[in-house]
């Protein structure tokens, strides 16, 4: 469920803090119900840099519907992730699809998506900015990562930050934008979960996306903020190795994967901008 805007505030912020109240651009903060200190906390950074967002109200996995607890393909999680899956993780990844749904059925060009734990540094409405003056590189792009993506810079979006191809692996989902392309190729098709969704949505050559990483990322996570997911470290949860050898052989695949498609992805830029 979505709210109205909430409107940050005006005045002595400069135009570029005023980005997300561009008809073009829509951010959404996926917060649950019972958390208002975490609505909270991230309101007063989005207030702060003047940038309006709607609420949508995450899917909490103490209380989900029949129906919301069969979207995941259990057997096939547990073979690439390697270990069971928790209830939050499936909370997580149907609130994402929520947004891009809500995101879809309105007039915006693009969203930005945040979760309520993010840490939003000053520059994000700068970073946003050129990015929505820069469209045409990107149908999502990372605007927070929790590894470092192995990043391959090739055009600057604002000051001091570059858009970025990933050579390797780059999870977190707690803040990134994308367009209607990308909605379009999500649609109906990132259900049932089989992974969390921080290693499924930014596979480019699944979706036929181009997928992108500012770097240095404009959002942080907050590592004081303790996590809703509410499961066990993954370690705790990990499979024993004879049992995770399916899912070496599918991070394995993965890796070339992702190698193969940015590595085009790199060069098609780079000739783009040789031209």
């Amino acid at each position: 469920m979505s709210e109205k805007p909430i409107l940050g505030r005006r005045g002595g912020i400069g135009p570029c803090r005023r980005i997300a109240a561009m008809d073009r651009l829509q951010t959404w903060v996926i917060n649950l119900d019972r958390a208002p200190e975490r609505l909270a906390r991230i309101s007063a950074q989005l207030q702060r840099l003047g940038l309006p967002f709607h609420r949508l109200a995450a899917v909490d996995a103490r209380a989900f519907t029949p129906e919301q607890a069969a979207q995941i393909d259990e057997a096939t999680y547990r073979r690439r992730h390697g270990m069971p899956p928790a209830a939050g993780e499936l909370g997580c990844y149907l609130s994402h699809v929520d947004a891009i749904r809500q995101f879809a059925a309105s007039d915006a060009e693009f969203a930005v998506m945040l979760e309520d734990d993010v840490l939003i540094h000053d520059s994000l409405p700068a970073v946003l900015k050129g990015l929505v003056e820069q469209a045409d590189h990107w149908d999502v792009v990372k605007l927070s990562a929790v590894h470092s993506g192995t990043p391959v810079p090739f055009q600057t979006v604002a000051p001091g930050h570059r858009l970025a191809v990933m050579l390797s692996r780059c999870t977190g989902s707690s803040a990134y934008i994308i367009n209607r392309r990308a909605a379009a190729a999500y649609a109906g098709r990132l259900l049932p979960m089989t992974l969390p969704y921080d290693h499924v949505f930014d596979q480019g050559w699944t979706w036929g996306l181009k997928v992108r990483l500012v770097t240095p990322t404009p959002c942080g996570h907050d590592s004081s903020i303790e996590s809703t997911i509410a499961a066990p470290r993954s370690h705790a949860r990990k499979f024993p190795w004879w049992r995770r050898l399916p899912t070496y052989a599918w991070r394995f695949g993965t890796a070339r994967r992702r190698f193969v498609y940015s590595l085009g992805q790199a060069l098609q830029e780079s000739f783009t901008r040789a031209r």
